[in-house]
């Protein structure tokens, strides 16, 4: 009967054991699962996002479990340009906005200065200027920016390098030097900056001794084999020199005997004339 509490203690044990564990699993797996962003609209931001589509702007919820706004007028059609920016104003639910192509200049940026909850910013191939991107220091939750083929220049850079939550920038086609990117990673080493003029130099100094020591070694191989094979050469020619002078000896030696064969074979014959 005790051996039976015993085990049956045992099994209760391990029940509560394996349960325990159960949850805390449950546990870690909730924690992982994303939490989600509720955005409350208002008659106001509800009326702004109508206008936006109005004007051929895109204005899709991020996902499912994220009710923030990508905002998009890079494929609408027909000039788009700083006036359609003005629906944005004070809109603090903006996830992204995508303004690629478009006629926006540093006029409309003051336009979007209060999108606080801006995470992804596309100006890429607008016609936006060093002077305008100090309307974005505001957007400290800005974690992408898309320069690409603007007009701005290091002075911008310095403006770039106070968005403290920026993790990635792009500078192509820009007025950026390799001075002001590496102020740029001095000031922000988190920041990633594409193209990294910085590194692409050294990148290129590196490929450039690669290079020349790749060109050395078979310069240097090629000599090499140039000399083996001249050696080999002259080595076959001095053989052949010597495999025809042993000739000649040998043909000589042969006619030399030849000749005294026929000296002695007259000399005997010579003989025999002068008995009879």
């Amino acid at each position: 009967m005790k051996s039976l509490l015993t085990m049956t203690a045992f099994a209760f044990s391990l029940l509560l054991f394996s349960t325990a564990g159960a949850e805390d699993e449950a546990k870690e797996v909730k924690k992982d699962e994303p939490k989600g962003v509720k955005v409350v609209l208002t008659d106001a931001d509800k009326a702004a996002l109508a206008k936006i589509r109005e004007l051929g702007g895109s204005a899709l919820q991020v996902a499912q479990n994220d009710e923030r706004i990508d905002i998009g007028f890079h494929l609408a059609d027909g000039e788009i340009g700083n006036d359609h920016l003005a629906p944005l104003k004070g809109l603090t639910f903006i996830h992204e906005l995508n303004m690629r192509g478009t006629g926006v200049d540093d006029n409309g940026l003051p336009l979007i200065a209060d999108t606080t909850g801006l995470v992804k910013l596309h100006l890429e191939n607008t016609k936006v200027t060093d002077a305008g991107l100090g309307q974005l220091l505001k957007l400290q939750k800005l974690e992408y920016l898309n320069l690409y083929g603007t007009g701005i220049t290091d002075a911008g850079l310095d403006t770039i390098a106070q968005l403290k939550g920026l993790k990635k920038v792009y500078t192509w086609q820009t007025k950026v030097t390799i001075e002001g990117v590496a102020k740029l990673k001095k000031a922000r080493p988190d920041l990633k900056i594409i193209p990294d003029l910085v590194q692409d130099k050294i990148n290129a100094e590196k490929e450039a001794i690669r290079k020349a020591e790749e060109e050395k070694l078979a310069a240097e191989e090629a000599k090499k084999k140039a000399e083996e094979e001249a050696k080999k050469k002259a080595e076959e020619e001095a053989k052949k020199k010597a495999e025809e002078a042993k000739k000649a000896e040998d043909a000589k030696k042969a006619e030399d005997a030849k000749k005294a064969a026929d000296a002695k074979k007259d000399d005997a014959k010579k003989d025999e004339a002068k008995k009879e």
